[in-house]
């Protein structure tokens, strides 16, 4: 599904370095790593967002690497939601349907499946500053989906919530990625979040991927000193063969 091979960034003073990654179609993947590691700049490289300096990123076969954001069949979901102030709910949900040719009509048809299923169907007029952070969450989340994405990229989609959110979110998320069948890549810091999440997973340091494989593999057989630091293994002795 997603194939990303070789692939170089330079920005100032930091950069992404031979990443090569292969998720499967439908899979829910969640990138880890210490702050300032390059987890969201892999994210938004994937997006369009960041230029490569060389390598490949293939979505179904296809090479996406040079094509401009709204061409690349996916959305991105930012941790603060990313809505328009100015905008009602319904306007902030069907705004990306212009840019992807969807019809008005069917764009709000959409928009209100979606509203129903997301549990916001009673914001749909409302501005983001009369929501709560779950409720704006969700309003960013059916605007993503609105446009029928083969991916939905997740930038810490939880962390602005207050906890009472959060279980609350995680659990949509999971629905959502059962119902929908599209492939999900998230960035995250939430051991727990990833955990229940996610299948499949892989860690960044410093730019480079270091360990990847099936999430629950990642934490219960590190493969080195530092992820075994990282996810909170206190008990790392030195051994000999």
């Amino acid at each position: 599904m997603i194939k990303i091979e070789k692939l170089n960034v330079e920005l100032p003073k930091f950069g992404l370095q031979d990443i090569d990654l292969h998720i499967a179609e439908g899979d829910f993947f969640t990138l880890l790593g210490p702050t300032g590691s390059g987890k969201s700049v892999l994210l938004e490289t994937i997006a369009g967002l960041v230029p490569i300096s060389s390598g490949s990123i293939k979505i179904s076969g296809t090479e996406i690497a040079h094509l401009p954001p709204e061409k690349r069949k996916l959305s991105i979901v930012y941790q603060d939601y990313a809505l328009f102030p100015h905008l009602s709910v319904l306007e902030n949900i069907i705004f990306g349907a212009r840019y992807k040719g969807i019809e008005p009509q069917k764009a709000t048809r959409k928009a209100s499946e979606l509203a129903e299923k997301l549990n916001i169907s009673q914001l749909l007029s409302r501005t983001p500053r009369h929501l709560s952070g779950g409720e704006r969450q969700r309003a960013a989340i059916a605007r993503a989906l609105l446009v029928n994405p083969s991916v939905l990229l997740l930038d810490e989609p939880l962390s602005a919530l207050d906890p009472a959110f959060r279980q609350e979110v995680q659990d949509l998320l999971k629905d959502l990625h059962r119902d929908t069948g599209i492939t999900f890549v998230m960035v995250t810091h939430d051991f727990d979040e990833a955990l229940y999440l996610s299948t499949n997973g892989a860690i960044i340091k410093n730019g480079q991927l270091i360990r990847k494989g099936r999430i629950r593999d990642i934490f219960n057989s590190p493969g080195s000193k530092f992820v075994a630091g990282f996810v909170g293994m206190t008990n790392i002795h030195p051994c000999s063969h």
